[in-house]
């Protein structure tokens, strides 16, 4: 990178990190068959007490595969993956981009009707899932375009005896006992794996052109879009990752997964990092505080990226001094502001370093860093990443901001997407000659570090979670006895934001707030059900009678901070 290019944060890079690199112009799956060449016989994932070999993860992928491509699928054909973190969901995705197919990340605790959009939007041919979301996927199937499901069990990668006790657990758990048959749409993923007769076909291609996931994302607004990421998106946000941590020997490294696969954050910071480095990845299903403890105290993980909410709840919880966290050198956090004392609390437990980054679905995701060798800026999310510029945007001119002045935050780069799938429009309101305008606000100080003052325009993150409130007021609008809904997020000092519903009821009807959560929980994922319900008289508007969302959080955060006040 020329003088000319230099930016302001690059006076800050370490040695260790390069201001610009060189990428891949490889297809992503093309580095698990590299790991299974080279360290064949190395662990490249633990899951519950079992663990796979890189040569074992990749032989299984070519099998589902040959498989896929037997089924059907071609090039560029779309497979939804409904899976939480597990061996089937890394060597499925991995499986669906050797077959020529492009990945779907399909939340597992969708509802019916977010499950129906999402395969609708996308037009997937084939899904993977487990055997206890079978029964909502069949209830949808008829109304999208999916051909085949291929099924699989918890159990499946259990080592003994956890294999045969699980089942009991999932009774209980869910009151709910599939029974699996292979049929003409329906396959067992216990059947495909193991089988000796499966020849893949190879595919070409062309890892700058070609999308290898589609994931949703709500962007600023409405329904969730699909990003289309490619090959070489996903590769490069990977090799930054990478030169970030700037360690030498990242084979060694053990990365713990605690963040969904099906988010694009636990996506690259996790199973792709793991893959391409050859690191092992440690999964867990789903974030329980002392459940994550324990693996931590027992695998002894190096790497562990997370979201506040995670760190917090570990901080918290009441047996932490039981456990060992001393193995952990590294954690980024995204997703949501990082407390100070936070990050100071966790660097003392485990005398490593967690540093604020930030970055969306649509760049892969990260942008943004605080450094890892050096110590981070409060409440900055960093310095952009190499080959990553960055920009504040002045709201009313469009002209760029001087350090300090508030505006949009835009970025640039390799891992910025090639757009939002089917949707030409709004891809052409966010991408301006290949910059990404992300909706966030925010300003640059003097030094080039990065600012976020303000999330994007509505949308809510709790525990993590993306919510955009459009999707719960829709929702909402199906009730009955509903004349006007409004939903924002509200301080809270565990989830970050948590969700909350104004609601105005037509003139005679009573409801009651267990009404609306059971109605609620029937149709959207259980993150996103409102967790506080207020009844009005009526909802403050603008001219042209437009809900003033903003005014409502503000009225909340003021009443809140007012009985706070009482209660000292």
């Amino acid at each position: 990178m020329g003088e000319a290019n230099k930016k302001l944060w690059h006076e800050h890079y370490p040695e260790t990190i390069p201001i610009s690199m060189s990428y891949d112009k490889k297809p992503l799956h093309h580095f698990l068959k590299e790991s299974a060449e080279k360290i064949p016989k190395m662990k490249a994932l633990h899951f519950m007490g079992g663990e796979l070999s890189f040569q074992e993860v990749y032989d299984q992928a070519k099998n589902v595969a040959a498989y896929l491509q037997r089924l059907g699928i071609r090039k560029g054909d779309r497979v939804a993956i409904m899976l939480p973190n597990s061996p089937q969901a890394v060597i499925g995705y991995y499986g669906v981009l050797l077959a020529g197919g492009v990945v779907v990340q399909t939340n597992p605790l969708y509802q019916e009707r977010e499950l129906k959009y999402q395969i609708q939007d996308s037009g997937a041919k084939a899904l993977i899932c487990l055997d206890i979301l079978l029964p909502k996927v069949s209830n949808v199937k008829k109304q999208t375009d999916l051909e085949h499901v291929i099924v699989t069990q918890i159990k499946e990668y259990l080592p003994f005896p956890k294999n045969l006790i699980y089942p009991f657990i999932q009774k209980r758990q869910y009151n709910l006992v599939v029974q699996l048959e292979e049929s003409d749409d329906t396959h067992l993923w216990a059947n495909i794996v193991p089988r000796t007769d499966l020849v893949l076909k190879e595919c070409d291609t062309d890892s700058q052109e070609d999308i290898a996931l589609l994931q949703y994302t709500g962007g600023t607004t409405g329904f969730p879009k699909g990003v289309m990421l490619t090959h070489y998106n996903l590769v490069a946000n990977v090799q930054m990752s990478i030169a970030w941590l700037g360690k030498e020997k990242q084979d060694q490294d053990i990365v713990l997964g605690v963040l969904p696969f099906f988010h694009v954050y636990g996506m690259t910071t996790v199973m792709n990092y793991s893959v391409m480095t050859g690191a092992k990845m440690v999964l867990l299903p789903k974030f329980e505080p002392e459940e994550v403890l324990k693996t931590i105290h027992k695998q002894r993980p190096t790497i562990f990226p997370g979201a506040p909410t995670i760190y917090i709840g570990l901080l918290n919880h009441p047996k932490l001094s039981q456990y060992d966290l001393s193995s952990i050198e590294a954690c980024i956090s995204g997703s949501a502001p990082l407390p100070l004392e936070v990050q100071e609390q966790f660097e003392k437990i485990t005398k490593g370093k967690l540093v604020e980054g930030y970055g969306l679905t649509e760049s892969s995701p990260v942008t943004h860093s605080n450094f890892l060798t050096k110590d981070s800026v409060n409440g900055s999310v960093g310095v952009p990443w190499p080959d990553t510029e960055a920009k504040i945007v002045d709201l009313a001119t469009g002209e760029e901001t001087a350090p300090g002045e508030i505006g949009e935050i835009a970025v640039k780069g390799p891992q910025v997407m090639k757009g939002y799938w089917n949707k030409e429009e709004e891809t052409a309101l966010v991408l301006k000659d290949g910059w990404l305008f992300t909706g966030d606000i925010g300003y640059m100080d003097e030094s080039g570090y990065f600012y976020v003052v303000d999330r994007k325009k509505d949308m809510i993150i709790a525990g993590g979670y993306n919510i955009y409130p459009r999707e719960v007021e829709e929702v909402l609008y199906e009730f009955e006895g509903i004349q006007e809904a409004a939903v924002a997020g509200i301080p809270d000092p565990y989830r970050g934001e948590t969700v909350k519903a104004f609601i105005v009821l037509k003139k005679g009807y009573d409801v009651k707030e267990d009404e609306l959560d059971q109605f609620c929980r029937k149709r959207m994922a259980a993150y996103k059900v409102p967790r506080i319900y207020e009844f009005r008289e009526e909802l403050p508007k603008t001219a042209v009678g437009k809900i003033l969302r903003r005014k409502l959080i503000e009225e909340a955060s003021q009443e809140k901070q007012e009985t706070a006040s009482e209660s000292v």
